[in-house]
């Protein structure tokens, strides 16, 4: 899959499918997980220390294995967006936003790329192009460019309607510690609070059509969620994918062995 491919497969009714990467630095890993049921993956350069050669590198395996390759930036800044997508990227995941010009700078640089400055910002602000030669060329050129905007504190819920009215805003991203902590209920990801607030989030996302995903690594949480309407799937990590699998099945063979 691309990131041309994924909204047009989320437009259609269908879910996606993917997970987060914090430690596979080895280009290996992309062809071991080609087949898998992977759709795309989120290379996390906000909480995990990649460099950008590593994380170009990955963006390259992962594109030729046919499992699109977004970048979560470390903050939702233009210049880092426009890092991640000059790297090869078929989008970006852009952490904690809250305000209209976050989101504005985000799409900036994944749907207006290489445009900056005045001329990016009339853009932003009017959608007034210097040519009709100009836009069509852009559009082409940033056609692999899926952005996800991440909400993940109360003031970005209350400002949810006007973040998805901002054009260039694909797919939405609720972040559950970050949530739980600005909720002040740090990690009860089944309290009432909790979950009424994802839930509101799904319903405007519904309402303006556009998908949402919430990350957790629990299959049961994550399928819960997949039942209230969530069809951009991002399940678990290569942190917490490898020991679970190790644990469950020696675990297994463990028990096995001992009857």
């Amino acid at each position: 899959m691309t990131g041309r491919e994924m909204p047009q497969v989320l437009a259609a009714g269908r879910r996606v499918y993917g997970t987060m990467l914090a430690r596979a630095l080895n280009v290996r890993w992309a062809p071991l997980l080609a087949g898998r049921g992977l759709d795309y993956v989120i290379i996390d350069n906000e909480h995990s220390p990649f460099s950008r050669t590593e994380v170009a590198d990955l963006i390259a395996a992962f594109t030729a294995a046919g499992i699109a390759p977004l970048v979560r930036v470390p903050v939702p800044e233009a210049h880092y967006v426009t890092m991640a997508m000059d790297a090869g990227a078929h989008g970006v995941l852009a952490p904690y936003c809250e305000t209209l010009r976050q989101v504005q700078d985000v799409v900036g640089g994944t749907k207006w790329r290489p445009l900056k400055g005045d001329l990016l910002e009339r853009v932003l602000q009017t959608g007034d192009f210097p040519s009709e030669e100009l836009r069509e060329y852009l559009v082409a050129r940033n056609a692999d460019s899926f952005t996800i905007i991440g909400i993940e504190s109360v003031p970005a819920i209350a400002n949810l309607e006007a973040i998805l009215g901002v054009p260039g805003v694909d797919a939405i991203f609720v972040g559950p510690h970050d949530l739980s902590c600005s909720l002040g209920i740090p990690e009860q990801y089944e309290h009432p609070r909790f979950e009424a607030a994802v839930q509101r989030v799904i319903d405007t996302c519904n309402a303006a059509g556009v998908p949402m995903t919430i990350h957790f690594s629990e299959l049961e949480r994550s399928q819960r969620w997949i039942e209230r309407g969530m069809r951009l799937v991002l399940f678990s990590s290569d942190l917490r994918m490898l020991p679970d699998a190790v644990a469950a099945n020696l675990g297994e063979l463990r028990e096995f062995g001992s009857a």
